[in-house]
């Protein structure tokens, strides 16, 4: 049997939120409970946005919580680097591999496609296939997706899927006009070189998925088993975000608020725990821990909003 290897990976644009916060317990109980290795990753691509303060911050909010890992930034590993701002050498060579050309459609043109896709996203149409329509625009690298049979894949918690990426998302960024490497090679790139195994994440990311498995086909590398798991939703019924007022671990963790009752708090939205657990540590929950457990209904605020008060 492969071994398990399990990851979490958060991008150092922001403090962690309750959700992130719940999806890094999820998954690192999912890879501790069978016996896995964990890593952690930073997703730092964004570099008009990352900031390397905001990685520490991030790092000790995790620790906080209770969580470790066996590779990471902090600690090295034999796949690092693991900070994707180190790792552009990889992302160039496996970019080369793969069939692109430049297009200098800007975002405001590709917002004015229409909607013709499940995912709820343009299609793209291939405008710049035969040639930049505006040369001397800064280009962005689009993959040539090939087409073919639909990307089938049984998710561990949003059961079988299928997409045909080429129909339904047409040839996506690969590398901006600005020069930064695009989240979809730059994860895929990553989860084949460093043999992840299994990928827990959040519920928003299972539309990108057909497509990050034949990226990573295409590259030669084995696809992880995915799990999406599902997200909190801030005020509106929209993903949860800073903007929710919701208290972030920093906060939690400077205000006193003890880690157990953030993990019991976190683990009682998903029914991993009664409804009475007021505290209980990340470890004590590994022992019992199966992702089947999970309750995947799509939940608000509720009472995570009110972590930060007296109990």
């Amino acid at each position: 049997m492969t071994a398990v290897r399990g990851r979490y990976a958060p991008s150092p644009t922001g403090r962690l939120h309750l959700g992130n916060a719940r999806t890094a317990l999820l998954a690192w109980l999912d890879a501790r409970s069978r016996g896995g290795a964990f890593v952690l990753r930073v997703e730092d691509v964004d570099f008009t946005r990352a900031r390397p303060e905001l990685e520490a911050q991030q790092l000790a909010d995790l620790r906080w919580l209770g969580l470790d890992w066996d590779e990471g930034p902090d600690v090295g590993g034999p796949f690092g680097p693991y900070r994707q701002s180190e790792r552009g050498d990889l992302y160039a060579a496996a970019l080369a591999r793969l069939a692109t050309y430049p297009c200098t459609c800007t975002r405001r043109e590709l917002r004015a496609l229409p909607v013709t896709s499940m995912t709820g996203e343009p299609v793209y149409p291939g405008t710049c296939r035969s040639g930049q329509t505006t040369p001397g625009r800064p280009a962005a690298l689009r993959w040539r997706v090939p087409a073919g049979a639909p990307v089938e894949f049984v998710d561990r918690l949003a059961g079988p899927q299928a997409q045909d990426v080429a129909r339904e998302v047409g040839d996506f960024v690969l590398r901006r006009a600005d020069g930064a490497w695009a989240y979809q090679l730059a994860v895929v790139d990553d989860d084949g070189a460093m043999a992840i195994s299994d990928v827990v994440r959040g519920a928003d990311l299972l539309d990108s998925t057909p497509r990050q498995i034949l990226l990573l086909r295409s590259l030669g590398h084995a696809a992880p088993r995915y799990a999406h798991v599902p997200l909190i939703l801030g005020e509106g019924g929209a993903k949860l975000s800073k903007r929710d007022g919701a208290p972030d671990l920093g906060a939690l963790r400077e205000a006193g608020v003890p880690p157990a009752r953030v993990v019991a708090a976190l683990a009682r939205s998903v029914g991993l725990v009664g409804p009475d657990v007021r505290e209980v540590a990340a470890r004590d929950l590994v022992a019992d821990f199966a992702l089947t457990r999970v309750s995947t209904g799509v939940q608000d605020l509720g009472p995570l909003a009110h972590l930060g008060e007296p109990p």
